[in-house]
C-alpha cells in the first residue's frame, strides 16, 4: 500500500536538479485558425530532473539506497525545490506577514497555508501542504501569534489551527511566511545506471512528479 514517507530527498543533489511547474492545457484549433484553450487541471504540478545533481559515487550510492526504501514509486517524500521553497521572496528570510490566508469568520479556527504568484492583474494561489517545521510564522492583522502556544502547525498538510481564545475575530487578515518542501514521487520503477557512463560524465535521467496530498 502507497504512503508518504515524511523524509527529505537528499539535499545536496536537489540543489543541482533542474524542474519546475507544469499545467496542461487542452488547445482546439478551429476552422478559423482561432484557438480555444480549456485548463484541464485545477492547479499546476512540478516535476524535476535529479540525475544531474549526483556528482559523485557517494551520491549516486545514497541516491540508489533512498530509491530502494521508497520503492520507486510507491511512496512518497519530501523535495526541497532549489528555485521556490519560501514564501519570501528569493534571498529574503520569511516573515508573518509574507502570505494572506484568508479572513476570519465567526468560530472559523482552520486555514490552510498557501502562497500566491501574481502577475499584472491575474494570480494563482498554491496550496502548501509541506512547510518545513520550525519555519512557520503566523499574524493576525499584523500582531504575531506564537506557534505551540496560540496556533499549530501540521507539517504533514500545512493546515494551522488557533487553539481556544486565540481564534481570528471577524474580519481580521491572517497572514503566514515559511519554507516548504514539494511532495513528489519517483516517475520511474526502474533506475538503469551505469557506472561506466556515469564516469564518463554521463548522467542517468531521475525524474520525479509531483504528488496532491
Amino acid at each position: 500500500m502507497s504512503a508518504f514517507h515524511d523524509v527529505r530527498f537528499p539535499t545536496a543533489i536537489a540543489l543541482a536538479s533542474k524542474g519546475g511547474p507544469m499545467w496542461q492545457t487542452e488547445i482546439l484549433k478551429l476552422a478559423s485558425g482561432q484557438e480555444r484553450r480549456n485548463a484541464r487541471w485545477a492547479g499546476s504540478l512540478r516535476k524535476y530532473e535529479v540525475g544531474s545533481g549526483v556528482k559523485s559515487l557517494t551520491q549516486l550510492a545514497e541516491l540508489i539506497a533512498f530509491f530502494e526504501a521508497r520503492r520507486g514509486e510507491l511512496h512518497g517524500f519530501r523535495f526541497r525545490d532549489p528555485i521556490d521553497f519560501s514564501s519570501a521572496p528569493m534571498g529574503s528570510v520569511p516573515t508573518a506577514l509574507d502570505q494572506p490566508l484568508g479572513i476570519g469568520q465567526a468560530g472559523k479556527k482552520f486555514f490552510d497555508l498557501q502562497k500566491t504568484y501574481s502577475s499584472g492583474a491575474h494570480s494563482f494561489v498554491r496550496r502548501i501542504s509541506k512547510p518545513v517545521a520550525g519555519t512557520v510564522r503566523v499574524a493576525v492583522d499584523g500582531n504575531i501569534k506564537q506557534v505551540g502556544t496560540e496556533v499549530t502547525v501540521d507539517p504533514l498538510t500545512g493546515q494551522l489551527f488557533f487553539l481556544p481564545q486565540h481564534v481570528p475575530l471577524a474580519g481580521h487578515l491572517v497572514t503566514a511566511g515559511f519554507e516548504f518542501d514539494v511532495p513528489v514521487r519517483f516517475a520511474v520503477d526502474h533506475l538503469e545506471v551505469s557506472l561506466t557512463d556515469f564516469k564518463a560524465g554521463q548522467v542517468p535521467s531521475i525524474p520525479l512528479v509531483e504528488i496532491m496530498e
